[in-house]
C-alpha cells in the first residue's frame, strides 16, 4: 500500500496510539499538581534531563540513531532546534506554572484555542485560503478571548501563553528536517546543557528538590517518563490516521483538563468563563464539521 493511500485511512494501531497519548495529556495536570510545591523552573529543568534517557532508549530500540547523528553534525538543522527547543521549553514552563497557581482553565483554553490559532498561522504564512467556517470559528474564539478580557480587567496570558508556544512550535517542527522521535530527542538535548546548569545552581544555593524528600525525588525522576512518553506516543500515531481524525481526537486532553480543574482543583467557573467556554466549543464545533467536510471532498 502506498504512503498516500496510508496517510488517507484511520488504522486501529493509530487510533490506539493518538487516544493514548491524548488520555496521558488528560491525565498529566494530577501528575504536575503533585510538584506544584516546586518552582516550575525547576519542574522543566527535570522534564528535560529525565526525558533524555528515555527518547535515546527509544531511538536505540529503533535504530534511529545515525538521523540524529546527522542532524547534530548540521548547523541550519542544529539552529532549527534550537528554535524548536524554546518554544517547546516556554509551553512546558507555562503550563506547570498555570497548574501548580491554580490557572489549569486557562490551560484547557489555550489548547483549545490552539487549533484555530495554527489555521490562521496557516493564512498568514504559508498564505492558506480560509473558508467561511474557518473564519467564524476563529472569530468566535477570539470574541471569547475579548470576553474573559473585559471581564478580568487583562487577558488571559496563560491561555494565549500556551497557545502562541505551541502553535509556532508545531509550525516550526514541520520544517525540522528529521523524524519526530529523532527531533524530540535533538530538543532534549539542546535543552540539556541549560537545564544541567540551573539544577546545578539549584543545587548550590539549597533551594533543589532533587535527593531531599524521597517523594519529590520520584516524581521528578518521572518527569522523565510523563513528558517523553506521550509525545512518542503521539508521533507515532499521528502517521496512521487522517489529518481530520487527529484535528477531531485533539480535543480530549484540554477537556479532560478542564474537567480536572473545574471538578478535582476547585478552580471558580465564573459567569465569563460559562460565556467564553461554550464559544470556544461552539467554534471547534463549526471547525472541526469543515475539515471533516473537506477531508471527504479531498
Amino acid at each position: 500500500m502506498s504512503q498516500q493511500k496510508r496517510e488517507n485511512v484511520d488504522t486501529p494501531q493509530g487510533l490506539a496510539f493518538a487516544i493514548s497519548a491524548y488520555l496521558m495529556w488528560g491525565f498529566l495536570p494530577l501528575y504536575m499538581k503533585a510538584l506544584s510545591h516546586m518552582p516550575a523552573a525547576e519542574v522543566v529543568a527535570h522534564r528535560v534531563l529525565w526525558s533524555v534517557p528515555v527518547a535515546g532508549i527509544l531511538l536505540v530500540v529503533l535504530r534511529r540513531t545515525r538521523d540524529l547523528q546527522a542532524a547534530l553534525r548540521s548547523p541550519k538543522v542544529l539552529a532549527m532546534g534550537c528554535v524548536t527547543a524554546a518554544l517547546i521549553s516556554v509551553n512546558w514552563g507555562i503550563y506547570v506554572w498555570s497548574i501548580a497557581t491554580g490557572h489549569a482553565l486557562d490551560a484547557a483554553l489555550g489548547y483549545y484555542i490552539n487549533p484555530l490559532f495554527s489555521v490562521m498561522l496557516g493564512a498568514l504564512l504559508l498564505g492558506e485560503r480560509l473558508t467561511v467556517a474557518q473564519l467564524v470559528a476563529i472569530g468566535l474564539a477570539a470574541l471569547a478571548v475579548v470576553v474573559l478580557a473585559v471581564d478580568a480587567g487583562s487577558l488571559p496570558w496563560a491561555a494565549i501563553g500556551l497557545t502562541l508556544s505551541w502553535g509556532f512550535y508545531a509550525f516550526f517542527k514541520k520544517s525540522l528536517p528529521v523524524g519526530p522521535n529523532q527531533g524530540f530527542m535533538l530538543e532534549v538535548l539542546i535543552l540539556t546543557p541549560p537545564a544541567i546548569g540551573y539544577l546545578v545552581y539549584l543545587a548550590s544555593t539549597g533551594g533543589a528538590h532533587f535527593g531531599g524528600d524521597l517523594g519529590d525525588t520520584v516524581l521528578l525522576v518521572g518527569c522523565g517518563v510523563v513528558t517523553a512518553v506521550p509525545l512518542i506516543t503521539y508521533a507515532n500515531g499521528a502517521k496512521l490516521l487522517r489529518l481530520s481524525t487527529i484535528g477531531i481526537l485533539q480535543y480530549i486532553a484540554p477537556t479532560m483538563i478542564f474537567l480536572a480543574a473545574v471538578f478535582l482543583f476547585g478552580e471558580e467557573f465564573g459567569r465569563a468563563r460559562m460565556i467564553a467556554f461554550p464559544m470556544i466549543w461552539l467554534a471547534l464545533i463549526i471547525y472541526s464539521t469543515s475539515l471533516v467536510r473537506q477531508m471527504r471532498r479531498a
